[in-house]
């Protein structure tokens, strides 16, 4: 058994279908179940139960499992180590972020990093910031942007953007013409929200009850386009965080300050404690925390 085994092992123990794993590592389906069995062969032990429709892990599975992510997150540690001693100023960040924040600022850092740091490859991955958080904590991230406060006790972190959460209602809403809206004058209304592994999604509805009510969601999104789309389609009303708003078209869609509470939308670059950095993930880390003058944690 050699690292590659384990990498496949855990790639269909993560989608728990063995022909999504193959896709992912572009090789064949017949190939990952032939490695799959040379593994079950060689411990003597049956690592997926197959007769649902989605396989699962079995006891065996699961302490096999535990094990192969330490192990190749430290076979990737040590390859990362001595790529940046034969290749200083090379490498690949994989960077978790929402998807509101890559329509904002994103872009202009990325161009900005890449006119000082050509060879370094930069991969994206695009998911809720309870996803991202989840994802640097187990390492499949290196860095990961969420929103503020960080878990202090597993993550370094600094400040990004300070801003707050708007409310987006139809020019036709009762509300529209208001200079500011109440979070209480908002029981009544349907609400349009993020998903559920969005961090806005809890915190909005933690403050509705503390507010006394439970907000009656009709629709959840990942897109914040979609999302304003809705509004504008007089299908309910939602929030979005202030540098989005600032892009909507004003004609079709009111924007207003929601105040009591004023919900703050404070966004942080985090990556994990007591894990090796890349040179590039460093170079990365120092360079945005100097462009946003970030204050360290």
């Amino acid at each position: 058994m050699d690292i590659r085994h384990l990498q496949y092992f855990l790639k269909v123990a993560e989608y728990k279908s063995f022909t999504k794993a193959a896709e992912s590592l572009y090789i064949t389906q017949p190939t990952i179940s032939k490695m799959i069995k040379s593994i079950e062969e060689e411990l003597g032990v049956i690592l997926f139960n197959r007769s649902g429709k989605q396989i699962e892990l079995t006891d065996a599975g699961q302490v096999i499992f535990a094990q192969a992510q330490d192990i190749v997150h430290s076979f990737h540690h040590l390859s990362t180590e001595l790529d940046d001693l034969m290749n200083l100023k090379k490498g690949r960040i994989t960077i978790g972020l929402p998807p509101m924040i890559g329509s904002s600022f994103f872009p202009k850092v990325l161009g900005k990093f890449r006119e000082q740091y050509p060879d370094v490859v930069i991969h994206l991955v695009e998911d809720g910031a309870k996803k991202v958080e989840a994802d640097v904590e187990s390492g499949l991230l290196d860095i990961g942007v969420v929103l503020s406060p960080a878990n202090e006790a597993l993550f370094h972190s600094f400040s990004l953007v300070r801003e707050k959460v708007m409310l987006l209602v139809h020019p036709s809403h009762p509300l529209a013409e208001k200079e500011k809206v109440t979070l209480a004058e908002l029981q009544q209304e349907f609400f349009i929200f993020f998903r559920k592994d969005f961090a806005l999604h809890d915190r909005v509805i933690a403050e509705c009850v503390r507010k006394g009510f439970q907000p009656q969601v009709i629709y959840e999104s990942s897109q914040w386009d979609f999302i304003s789309e809705m509004v504008a389609a007089n299908l309910g009303i939602a929030f979005l965080p202030e540098p989005i708003c600032r892009e909507l078209d004003k004609e079709r869609i009111r924007v207003l300050p929601l105040v009591d509470p004023i919900i703050p939308w404070h966004l942080v670059m985090i990556w994990r404690k007591n894990r090796y950095l890349s040179f590039a993930a460093r170079e990365w880390l120092r360079f945005t925390e100097d462009l946003f003058g970030g204050r360290s944690d």
